[in-house]
């Protein structure tokens, strides 16, 4: 049975659970939705459609919001969507059954991962924390990571079985409830759309052009060999400039200016990062 697991990931979480899910799932193809975006309409052919992403400001990060918009779930009889996150107040599932009700579909499972925060100051962001390199140290995010691991075997049972799961943070949610909350969600989207987060590299900048590399939006443009957030390019929040950065010269305003160790899964590169933005290989679908 033919299963296409589709994911974006800024540092690397996401990465690694939709490795993990294709390492369970026989014959699953991983596909990253950077490099589909340019399409007007994106066809799967997949039986089994996952969905894999972190939360940002409670819910879908925006290349994933535009991706379920564009994608065609016609083929799909089993959908699945997994949300890595840190313990954050999460609505995506209120999205994805808006789109996949225009399509006469339904998210059958919903799964959330607890996983290390790759953020010091949010995503808007707020005051900086300047404990929070002690917070994803390697004991933490190892022992983050087997819970997720014993998580992962259940899903996979779940997926393979095609059973219905769900289960979220918040049951009490009435179809009433759920159409505010996707009121509220569409306004949230506007108006992050316009928000920026003050990265800004010192004079340690080497002008290796990782961070180039790694940004997802394409937002960054080496001039005169330093970066440059483009103003007129949308920032996906994903951090990952500012944690790819072999020498820490990318700093958030007066936020976060500290030296003291930055964060991505250990199982994944900056190569797996920038790499989203690919055309990938054929699907065996």
């Amino acid at each position: 049975m033919s299963t296409a697991i589709y994911y974006f990931s800024g540092t690397g979480n996401s990465l690694y659970v939709a490795k993990e899910l294709q390492r369970r799932i026989p014959d699953a193809d991983l596909i990253p939705v950077l490099s589909l975006l340019g399409q007007d309409v994106i066809q799967t052919q997949a039986e089994t459609v996952g969905l894999v992403f972190p939360i940002y400001l409670t819910t879908l990060p925006i290349p994933m919001r535009e991706f379920v918009k564009k994608l065609d779930f016609g083929s799909a009889d089993y959908i699945f969507a997994v949300g890595t996150r840190m313990g954050t107040f999460c609505l995506a599932d209120v999205v994805l059954h808006d789109v996949l009700k225009k399509q006469g579909k339904r998210l059958d499972a919903y799964f959330l991962l607890n996983m290390a925060i790759n953020s010091p100051t949010g995503l808007v962001p707020g005051p900086g924390d300047k404990d929070w390199i002690n917070k994803v140290s390697g004991d933490k995010v190892q022992a983050l990571d087997a819970v997720v691991e014993k998580r992962l075997d259940a899903i996979q049972d779940v997926i393979l079985n095609r059973e219905p799961n769900p289960k979220d943070d918040a049951p009490w949610r009435g179809p009433v409830l759920r159409r505010l909350l996707s009121a509220f969600l569409a306004f949230g989207a506007r108006a992050s759309g316009g928000a920026e987060i003050p990265y800004y590299a010192d004079a340690s900048c080497t002008g290796c052009g990782m961070c180039e590399k790694v940004c997802p939006s394409q937002r960054i443009k080496l001039v005169d060999g330093k970066p440059e957030w483009q103003k007129d390019v949308q920032c996906y929040f994903c951090y990952a400039c500012f944690n790819y950065c072999p020498t820490q010269s990318i700093l958030v305003g007066e936020k976060y200016t500290l030296k003291d160790g930055r964060y991505s899964h250990p199982g994944i590169t900056a190569s797996d990062i920038a790499g989203q933005k690919e055309a990938p290989p054929k699907p065996s679908l």
